[in-house]
């Protein structure tokens, strides 16, 4: 049985390059520039040795009606799914500018309609239609629609 990254949960039992494992540590990260990632940290059921993967971002949300998607398959298995690089999306919620905080490098928090977390720059408030990357989940530019 196959099972979302974000559902292993520690003690749990997988199978994973034909052995078996337990997740012993989870840690859900979230940088600031790159895609999030979930870590896991596996112990081998009958030789103890320990393995760390990184488990990719979930892009099920960024999915849109209408969308052209490019699906990888292997013997007629859909494997996986490249969604294009950009999408324009709303935002939901955004922190308060912080005042003093104008430098150009400086982003705040942001909550896109789909629920995920991005960086913006401090213009950026709710309701404002921006570019997102899909490939790393970050800003890019306002929407100019």
């Amino acid at each position: 049985m196959k099972i979302d990254g974000n559902a292993i949960r520690p003690g749990m039992v997988i199978e994973h390059q034909n052995r078996l494992w337990r997740a012993t540590k989870i840690q859900h990260t979230q940088p600031g520039k790159g895609g999030a990632y979930l870590q896991v940290e596996l112990k081998d059921i009958r030789d103890g040795t320990k393995l760390n993967e990184a488990v990719g971002v979930d892009l099920g949300p960024f999915l849109q009606d209408g969308m052209n998607v490019k699906i990888e398959s292997f013997e007629d298995e859909p494997l996986g799914v490249e969604l294009p690089q950009h999408v324009t999306l709303e935002i939901a919620e955004a922190d308060a500018v912080v005042k003093g905080q104008t430098a150009s490098s400086s982003y705040k928090p942001a909550v896109l309609e789909n629920g995920v977390k991005v960086l913006v720059p401090p213009h950026i408030g709710a309701g404002t239609r921006i570019v997102v990357d899909t490939r790393d989940i970050s800003y890019v530019e306002r929407a100019k629609d």
